[in-house]
């Protein structure tokens, strides 16, 4: 049940961050949940609060996935067209 959660967590933390970066055009369910993963390592990386990886889900744990997600899209726009938007 906690990977099912997992994926639905990551899904919702992807949709937000591209919405936020104004990718959600650009980007499928599958890509949203691939984003909101590993936007959460990264955030968790970055900022060691914790994430929806390696922590229970919480305000703050949701905040440094969110963030890290919106750095990864933030990355991925900077490689691709050469600004982030």
């Amino acid at each position: 049940m906690g990977i099912i959660l997992w994926l639905i967590i990551g899904g919702v933390i992807g949709w937000l961050a591209s919405i936020i970066m104004r990718t959600d055009a650009q980007q499928g369910i599958f890509l949203n949940i691939i984003v909101g993963i590993v936007g959460a390592f990264i955030g968790g990386l970055i900022l060691s609060g914790g994430s929806i990886n390696n922590q229970p889900l919480n305000i703050t744990s949701f905040l440094v996935s969110l963030l890290g997600a919106v750095i990864l899209l933030a990355i991925v726009n900077l490689v691709r067209r050469g600004s982030v938007r």
